[in-house]
């Protein structure tokens, strides 16, 4: 009994195969004859927008933030607080569901923060700064996918409110200039997120800082009460917070009336976070 081995003599099979793709033929292949244009800031930014809808779309758990948790907040706040603090609950309504809209919004942008710091626990930015793209695309991405949850969360409480009664005095185009203004504030706050995504380790961290920074400054504003029935040092807080500016500047616009001043301040607040957040995000993204 024999073994008989099968070899393949040199000049055939795989060996011609190989011989065929000479140097300049490989050379030909690696090196492209024109480089793609390189994305525009809007192209870059507007796709990580996009990545980050499709997150929501395979997850959308992310979504009970904008739709459970404001409808519990309008009912929980309306009925608990609307007799004591206003007679009736529909009445208490009128001024708590601006307020509450504010409150809701302004709570969820925290989450920003919290999506960058999984992203670079899971080692996806390390992908991100090799690409030739304009280096703040990531970041703004992640900003204007969460302005689309801002928009639905602001529909789902307005919703409620006008089911539960509440009825906005300057009609639609008052609630828009209001949804308006509200979403341009969580932009501009939603950098300060952003900061302490890139800056702490973990996303736990990053949610502990984060409502240490928004109860304060949700809680210690004119979403619930008149600053008239506060003790005058506390006074000095609320009338200069925020989160005040922008509850009266959309109250206002939902009321029909042209809240000039808070809607500078609130246009203002915005801008100055993005000046001073937005190079420091990007100092840390670059150094990350």
């Amino acid at each position: 009994m024999s073994t008989a081995t099968q070899t393949t003599a040199p000049g055939t099979g795989a060996d011609e195969e190989l011989a065929a793709v000479s140097t300049e033929s490989l050379a030909a292949l690696l090196i492209a004859k024109e480089r793609p244009p390189r994305p525009s800031a809007l192209s870059a930014s507007v796709t990580f927008g996009w990545r980050a809808m499709l997150k929501i779309k395979h997850v959308p758990e992310q979504l009970f933030d904008v739709t459970a948790f404001p409808i519990m907040m309008v009912l929980m706040y309306t009925y608990l607080f609307g007799g004591a603090l206003a007679g009736s609950p529909q009445e208490y309504l009128q001024r708590l569901l601006p307020g509450i809209l504010v409150m809701s919004i302004v709570m969820i942008t925290m989450y920003t923060g919290v999506a960058v710091n999984t992203d670079i626990d899971k080692g996806v930015f390390d992908r991100f700064r090799t690409l030739p793209i304009w280096r703040p695309a990531v970041m703004v991405g992640y900003l204007l996918g969460d302005m689309l949850r801002y928009v639905l969360g602001s529909l789902v409480i307005l919703a409620v409110g006008l089911i539960l009664g509440f009825r906005p005095e300057g009609g639609a185009l008052g609630v828009i200039a209001g949804i308006a203004v509200l979403i341009a504030f969580s932009f501009g706050f939603s950098w300060v997120w952003t900061m302490f995504g890139l800056m702490l380790r973990t996303e736990k961290s990053v949610m502990g800082v984060s409502m240490m920074v928004i109860f304060p400054l949700t809680f210690l504003s004119d979403i619930f009460v008149e600053t008239s029935t506060m003790p005058g040092w506390l006074q000095a807080f609320v009338n200069n917070n925020p989160v005040t500016h922008v509850s009266s500047t959309v109250r206002g616009f939902m009321q029909g009336e042209w809240p000039g001043t808070e809607l500078a301040w609130s246009l203002g607040w915005a801008a100055v976070l993005i000046a001073v957040f937005g190079p420091i995000t990007m100092r840390l993204y670059n150094r990350k």
